[in-house]
């Protein structure tokens, strides 16, 4: 069993696509099908037997939350760096025996009990430092047809990134720098050549090489070990950025609701 620190510090700001539904709070804290955003996430995290504890990142007060698995609650700290390595670090004070953590964003309330167990399971068959969860272009766009979702076109793949992932507790709290780049780069493309090499850059624009290819060249660029987890679910990688999104996400956990009445 793991922990799981949920990372909810996102306030979305005036001018950005979720403002008008969020006016200020965090995205978090945004209703969807009849609960907050991060309700649908510790309910998950609730029913998912691989998971012994949460720890939330970003949000003041927990108590307003039902979870009984909710340890403990951390402020929103300066950036996403810093909100994981915070709770990386409360995990292990509460159990120095943690080995990897589970990190998953608030803002994917369609994520269940089991594709958490899923995920789970199968990252502990090996021991990497970093796995990172990616979805099919086909498995998104069957699941989720009008997302718009952004994808890497590989030589045998195109995938999308998704927002639940495992890593190594002890690597969550080295190497600051290496971390720091990883975040910054994440929508630049400039940042992002210079980061993992521009030979790796050129093959993955070619799409020259494959999805387990990719993973073995850029590794050893951040001194980490890894490995990409391909998800069957596309509820890891739905994540809610823009109106249109949240309104395909709580029209598909309406009807969630409604099948289990």
């Amino acid at each position: 069993m793991l922990s799981a620190i949920i990372t909810a510090g996102g306030i979305p700001q005036q001018g950005e696509p979720l403002y008008p539904l969020t006016q200020g709070k965090p995205k978090a804290l945004l209703e969807i099908a009849g609960k907050p955003m991060i309700q649908w996430i510790l309910d998950a995290l609730d029913d998912a037997r691989e998971i012994n504890q949460v720890v939330l990142v970003g949000l003041q007060n927990g108590n307003e939350f039902s979870s009984r698995k909710l340890a403990a609650c951390i402020d929103n700290q300066e950036d996403m760096l810093a909100n994981i390595r915070a709770g990386v670090i409360k995990v292990r004070e509460i159990d120095p025996n943690t080995h990897h953590v589970v990190v998953v964003s608030s803002d994917i309330p369609a994520l269940t009990g089991e594709m958490v167990d899923w995920l789970v399971r199968e990252t502990m068959q090996t021991d990497e430092d970093v796995y990172y969860t990616v979805i099919a272009r086909e498995v998104m766009e069957k699941k989720y047809p009008e997302s718009k979702r952004s994808y890497t076109r590989l030589k045998d793949i195109e995938v999308c990134g998704g927002d639940i992932n495992v890593i190594r507790a002890m690597t969550a709290t080295s190497n600051d720098k290496m971390w720091k780049k990883i975040i910054d780069s994440r929508k630049n493309v400039f940042k992002q050549a210079a980061l993992v090499g521009y030979d790796t850059l050129f093959l993955l624009l070619l799409r020259m090489i494959t999805l387990e290819q990719a993973v073995k060249m850029v590794a050893p660029r951040l001194d980490v070990t890894g490995r990409a987890i391909l998800s069957p679910y596309a509820e890891m990688g739905m994540d809610i950025d823009k109106p249109h999104q949240f309104a395909i996400v709580e029209a598909d956990l309406r009807a969630r609701q409604q099948m289990v009445v």
